[in-house]
């Protein structure tokens, strides 16, 4: 069974988002598909089991909230 997802991150500006969208898209490669449109990223999440679709969704999450608090932290 194929699974398949999106994720839409909204950011207060585009350098925000351009910013995390650079800092996660080395990790990403080859998993997740992702654009930049100004302030948003959209991350589109292929997979062939929902266990495997759960765990891709699960680590582009917790990985974006890393960066944003290093953001914050240096802001």
């Amino acid at each position: 069974m194929k699974i398949k997802g999106k994720i839409c991150l909204d950011y207060n500006n585009d350098d925000s988002a351009r910013l995390v969208h650079e800092s996660l898209e080395i990790d990403n490669e080859n998993y997740v598909k992702s654009k930049l449109k100004n302030n948003k990223i959209i991350y589109e999440i292929d997979s062939e089991s929902l266990g495997s679709f759960l765990s891709t969704a699960d680590d582009l999450i917790a990985s974006e909230i890393v960066v944003e608090k290093i953001l914050e932290k240096t802001r």
